[in-house]
């Protein structure tokens, strides 16, 4: 069985690359639903129909343990979607999210003063300060919708999405002490906020999964045991185009 990533776009290929160069040896699947990007201004009905009909594909794709890397996501129906259907339907798999990950990492590096940015869902629901407040973590948390940043991103033009991300939050990055990338699309900004802002941490996804998803691993021989070794990825999207291709080339030469 494989290990599944599930977003609703290209940005999760970002966490599936640094996975695999921790853990090369599993067998992976990967579902970017680049029909319906970006999930970000979709309604909660829309967000829960797409996730349930993406997950359930790769659970049957032979996917054990599924990451959904999508902030969007993790935050609007994945723990509904885990209570009330695949924990049923699929007792012996698992699926995570990677905001709580991301929360974890922020309370270790005791920052009290982080900027989240992230898409207009993220933001709105609330699950970032709702998640610090279950572990009693004092911070100083701000958000900031950044809608226009996932289709550049996804269009290959990524400094102008950092451009696009300056105009918007310049004064904010700069004023943070941290800036936590709330969407895996923008972990490909990540170097460049570095080195305009060199004050700030940045806490971004695809350096923070990788370790979780080893961590857990070790902790649940129950899932691991059944992880198949060949060292294969499988990467599916719902909608293709050559742009897609190249990315994927530019990833992984498949």
């Amino acid at each position: 069985m494989k290990i599944g990533f599930y977003d609703s776009g290209l940005g999760g290929l970002t966490i599936l690359r640094a996975t695999r160069e921790m853990l090369p040896y599993y067998d992976y699947v990967y579902f970017g639903d680049t029909a319906n990007l970006p999930y970000g201004d979709k309604s909660e009905e829309e967000i829960y129909t797409l996730a349930h009909d993406a997950i359930d594909k790769l659970f049957q794709d032979g996917a054990s343990l599924i990451i959904v890397a999508c902030n969007t996501i993790s935050a609007e129906v994945l723990r509904k979607l885990q209570d009330t259907v695949f924990n049923n339907l699929y007792p012996d798999r698992r699926v995570l999210g990677v905001i709580i990950p991301t929360i974890e990492k922020l309370v270790e590096s005791d920052i009290h003063n982080a900027l989240l940015i992230g898409t207009r869902r993220t933001v709105a629901s609330k699950k970032y300060e709702r998640e610090l407040e279950k572990k009693n973590f004092t911070i100083q948390l701000s958000a900031l919708a950044t809608p226009r940043l996932v289709p550049l991103i996804e269009a290959h033009e990524f400094q102008a999405a950092f451009s696009a991300l300056q105009e918007i939050a310049h004064g904010n990055i700069s004023n943070a002490e941290a800036v936590i990338l709330g969407c895996t699309h923008y972990t490909v900004l990540k170097d460049m906020i570095r080195e305009v802002y060199p004050h700030v941490t940045v806490l971004s996804q695809d350096e923070i999964i990788p370790e979780k998803i080893m961590s857990y691993l070790q902790r649940h021989n129950e899932i691991e045991a059944k992880l198949t070794r060949n060292g294969t990825i499988e990467i599916i999207l719902s909608e293709g185009s050559e742009r897609y291709e190249r990315i994927k080339k530019l990833f992984f030469n498949v």
